[in-house]
Formats: C-alpha cells, structure tokens, sequence
C-alpha cells in the first residue's frame, strides 16, 4: 500500500510541471497585449491587438503556454509549426519571436527562468538564448 501511494504522489507531482498543449486561437491575454490566432488561406496569422507579427504553415494550432503569476497572462508561448517549433515571448514588444531550426514534434514542455525544455519523439532538447540543444542525461529537474 505504501509503494503504492508513493508511486501516486510521484505521478502527481511530475504531472503538474507539465504545461498542457492547447488549441485555443484566442484572444489570450499577454504582457504585449491582446494575441489572437486567424486562420488565412492555408496559413496561421498571430496578430497582437490585431497587428499581424507572424505567420506560419500548420495544419492545426497547437501550442503549450508559460502563464505568469498575475492576471494569468500569457508570458512565453511554443508553437508547433509545419516547419518546426517557434518560441514567442511576450515580455518584449514587439513580442521576441524564435524559430528553433529543427522539425520535430513536441510532446511536452517545461519552462524555466530563461529556457524551454522539450520533449520530442527525437528525445529532449533544450532551447536557451537562441540555441537549440539536445539533452543527455542530466540530474537537472525541470518544473
């Protein structure tokens, strides 16, 4: 019994430092403003208060959120594209946005002060200033 409860509190709190894959097109409120998701010919349009700042080729929007503490805003969003995941943050304005240069799939995300660590069916990578890095085994834990 007692395995057991172990074994429940750990799945417990390994699955709330995982941050959900969302769908939602908005709006979503950030630090930079209003952002809302638009669908135009086969693309998506990221507008912030309706100022277009990206787009990019998807299928579906699919993205994993970094929610800061106040007024549940939006600080830090991945976004998986057609042509890999981009990485906005919207504590700058106009919004930082960063294309990872990798094709991949992302399963989970873990945010961190200044990185993202992501897992993908190729294994987990790190994204930190610019630079995207596949991780080896490490005793680093992530929430």
């Amino acid at each position: 019994m007692r395995r057991l409860f172990l074994a429940a509190l750990a799945a417990t709190s390994f699955a709330t430092c995982v941050y959900a894959q969302s769908n939602d097109p908005g709006p979503l409120v950030t630090p930079a403003g209003k952002l809302q998701f638009e669908r135009v010919d086969r693309d998506f349009v990221g507008t912030l208060d309706k100022e277009m700042f990206d787009r990019f080729g998807a299928n579906t929007l699919s993205h994993f959120d970094d929610v800061g503490n106040s007024n549940d805003t939006v600080t830090r969003m991945l976004v998986q594209t057609d042509s890999g995941p981009v990485l906005y943050d919207f504590r700058h304005r106009p919004p930082l946005v960063q294309r990872l240069g990798e094709r991949m799939t992302v399963k989970r995300v873990f945010w961190q002060s200044d990185e993202v660590v992501m897992q993908s069916s190729q294994g987990w990578f790190r994204f930190k200033r610019g630079v995207l890095t596949k991780l080896q085994s490490s005793t680093t834990t992530y929430h």
